[in-house]
């Protein structure tokens, strides 16, 4: 098989590592790619928004599967495209892809299917959200209904902070477009969880609980950011828990939107907070999640081009899918400043050695090679030194292990990775 991978950062590199263990496999393309995709693909310099000249890069290579990593094209539409033209692709159609695309979408969705969720108003007049938010309940969120880089939800302290998140949004539109309409939704409170599931409209395969740390610093404080890490097994969502997501959250979801006329097909990310009352879905995403994505297919036993063709044909059901009851750790290597301004450029050491290290995979994200050849640095996060062991504490000590033996100037790297665990 051919393969192209769209998308350039470790969550697209972990992709194209597992796609290259498969037997099936005779090439594999990625778009864009980074320094470390070329080394198992050949990377196409094809940006993941230009859908147009993605089609016909598939025409014309007789792409067998096209595999989307980033959520971008997959809400602008591509697998439409694509499918309109016979084309196949892993990844959910725009409308279903809306879950993500559209906090509105999703929060309705969910009420509609009786998915517990944290309770909302939806509002498109900031008159009348100051209005309700002058008689709530504090603390409580704000969102932005569409995409804003993560950036879009203010967990407001009381009627200054929201008032602030909504003249911001929907006033300033510092979102642009994403701010026109905003969610307020009750504050929950517990742990959270990441539960992703491959679907192929009617079946579903949950896959491995995985926790994530968002923010920068240690202790789960300072800025929020794309990830600074994950690991897996979770000690808190055992597989009961998995299965009670699966079973409340995932499943009616899948089914609500199966009854529009358009299953949803790919990677369903619940991210789920276990409350009191258990498991709260506080949103979803249309794709592997990244850093999840590097722990998830470490510890993946099941041929990743199984899984995928399964999907696209709607033959999941046929198909074991099967992780190891290893544990995995992975660690983000950051540029200094991010999640803010940060350099590029920097000259980056060390891989080779930390490549020496057993059960262990150094996945680039925002990495390139320079016009001599060295690699350095071109994005916030720049490498997710990701490992397995017996035992957490073992995959953990060899993940760290790792790291330090990489080096860049102002390396950002959080040391409590699976503090919770």
């Amino acid at each position: 098989m051919k393969i192209l991978v769209i998308g350039g950062g470790g969550r697209e590199h972990a992709i194209c590592w597992k796609l290259a263990q498969s037997p099936q496999v005779r090439k594999i393309f990625c778009a864009p790619g980074n320094a470390g995709t070329a080394e198992v693909a050949e990377n196409i310099a094809i940006d993941v928004m230009d859908i147009e000249a993605l089609r016909v890069f598939v025409e014309h290579q007789s792409i067998d599967l096209t595999i989307v990593g980033p959520e971008k094209p997959l809400i602008a539409g591509i697998v439409d495209v694509f499918e309109a033209r016979g084309l196949r692709i892993f990844g959910p159609s725009r409308e279903p892809a809306q879950l993500e695309g559209s906090k509105v979408f999703s929060k309705r969705l969910m009420r509609q299917a009786g998915v517990p969720t944290a309770d909302f108003e939806v509002f498109d007049d900031p008159a009348k959200a100051r209005v309700y938010l002058r008689r709530a309940d504090y603390p409580i969120v704000v969102k932005a209904d569409g995409e804003a880089a993560g950036k879009g939800v203010v967990v407001a302290q009381d009627y200054a902070e929201a008032e602030t998140a909504i003249r911001q949004m929907m006033e300033e539109r510092i979102f642009g477009a994403s701010g026109e309409r905003v969610v307020i939704e009750e504050c929950l409170r517990g742990p959270e969880a990441s539960i992703l599931a491959f679907v192929d409209g009617e079946t579903v395969r949950p896959m491995i609980a995985i926790q994530d740390h968002k923010r920068i610093g240690e202790g789960d404080t300072g800025a929020n950011t794309g990830g600074m890490g994950a690991y897996a097994p979770v000690r808190i969502a055992p597989q009961s828990v998995v299965d009670e997501v699966t079973r409340r959250i995932i499943e009616p979801t899948v089914a609500a939107i199966r009854a529009t006329g358009i299953p949803y097909r790919g990677v369903l990310y619940a991210g789920v907070m276990l409350t009191e009352k258990g498991p709260y879905c506080i949103e979803f995403n249309c794709r592997f999640g990244d850093p999840e994505a590097q722990v998830a297919l470490m510890l993946l036993e099941t041929d990743l081009v199984d899984i995928c063709r399964a999907v696209v044909e709607v033959e999941l059901d046929k198909v074991p899918v099967v992780f190891s009851q290893r544990a995995a750790v992975t660690v983000v290597m950051a540029s200094e400043g991010y999640p803010g301004s940060y350099p590029t450029g920097v000259p980056i050491k060390g891989l080779d050695g930390a490549r020496k290290l057993d059960a262990l995979e150094v996945f680039h994200a925002g990495t390139q090679r320079d016009e001599s050849g060295q690699l350095v640095t071109s994005g916030g996060r720049v490498l997710a030194v990701t490992a397995t062991g017996e035992t957490f504490i073992e995959a953990q000590k060899r993940a760290y292990a790792g790291v330090d033996l990489i080096h860049f100037k102002g390396a950002a790297v959080r040391r409590d990775i699976g503090w919770q665990a």
